[in-house]
């Protein structure tokens, strides 16, 4: 058995692929995969730490973006996807509800369902919970149930991009709308292209602004407390960012390297999401939350998709 191996040998094989994910030899999809074969075919070594470093990878990853971005470009591309992110987002919750009243399904959960997947994932799903004052099996269930599909998204996403010969401006905002988790939409458009890469991280990031009036409606649903809502605070960082590259004059450094070492930083930060995802966790979820998820997360793809087809 695999897992017999001494831990200082399994230490070494996770420490080395989490620096592969450092090069050039790795891609995004690549090294979810690296990350979630490893946790399940032996361990994740360093469980709690990668949680932490997942977490403050990410947003310092997305910050390190805006430096390679323009304001004027980013505050098009935001306008064009304000509509559709106020039409999904609202139909997500009602969806949500009905679907999940219709599969009997535990109304907490069904929400916080609902929430990671109109608007960010695990971050909804994490602001959401602490408002409502969820229990940790709900959340647990919620969150394997949407890092599940983000999973799939990154390996389904590009597919899908490539068979309906979508642009690069067309993809990043779709991934955008439809992916849960901000880790899941980078690592897709980074697959996928420089330019949907650039959008879909606007998009992505005005689009998590809204976890602030829900979690403000979320606070009067389920008679919550207003001190237990979180702002995302990095989002701020990222404008201050882009607004620093597109009118102050960078050096080569800030405005190029930065932006091209946190793309590498996502790759690993992805490979740390995959070793976080395991069987267990997915079959704990069990069939009807997964019902639910994969309904909305269909839905809501078929939809923003038609929409930027035909509408923008």
């Amino acid at each position: 058995m695999l897992t017999k191996l001494k831990p200082i040998y399994i230490k070494a094989v996770f420490i080395i692929a989490a620096i592969l994910c450092l090069t050039s030899f790795v891609s995004s999809p690549i090294a979810l995969l690296m990350g979630f074969l490893l946790t399940n075919l032996l361990y994740n070594p360093f469980p709690n730490l990668s949680r932490q470093i997942v977490k403050w990878l990410l947003k310092l990853s997305v910050i390190g973006l805006g430096f390679g971005m323009d304001l004027n470009k980013s505050l098009e591309v935001g306008k064009e996807g304000l509509l559709l992110t106020i039409i999904t987002i609202s139909s997500t919750l009602i969806l949500g509800y009905f679907i999940g009243k219709a599969l009997k399904l535990d109304r907490v959960i069904s929400y916080l369902i609902a929430s990671g997947t109109a608007i960010c994932g695990g971050s909804a799903i994490a602001a959401v919970s602490a408002v409502i004052k969820a229990k940790e099996k709900e959340i647990s269930i919620a969150l394997g149930v949407v890092f599940f599909l983000n999973a799939l998204a990154i390996f389904v996403f590009p597919l899908l991009g490539h068979q309906l010969d979508l642009s690069q401006k067309d993809f990043g905002l779709w991934s955008a709308i439809a992916i849960h988790d901000t880790s899941s939409v980078v690592g897709a458009a980074l697959a996928y292209g420089e330019e949907a890469l650039d959008i879909a991280v606007t998009v992505k990031l005005s689009r998590a602004l809204w976890i602030i009036p829900l979690s403000i409606f979320s606070m009067f649903l389920f008679k919550g407390k207003a001190n237990s809502i979180k702002i995302p605070w990095f989002i701020l960082l990222f404008v201050i960012a882009v607004i620093a590259n597109s009118y102050l004059n960078l050096p080569d450094w800030m405005s190029f390297s930065i932006p091209q070492i946190s793309k590498q930083l996502l790759i690993l930060t992805l490979f740390l999401v995959g070793a976080g995802l395991t069987f267990t966790s997915i079959k704990e979820s069990g069939a009807k939350p997964i019902i639910l998820g994969v309904s909305l997360w269909v839905i809501i793809s078929i939809v923003s998709l038609v929409y930027i087809m035909y509408f923008i």
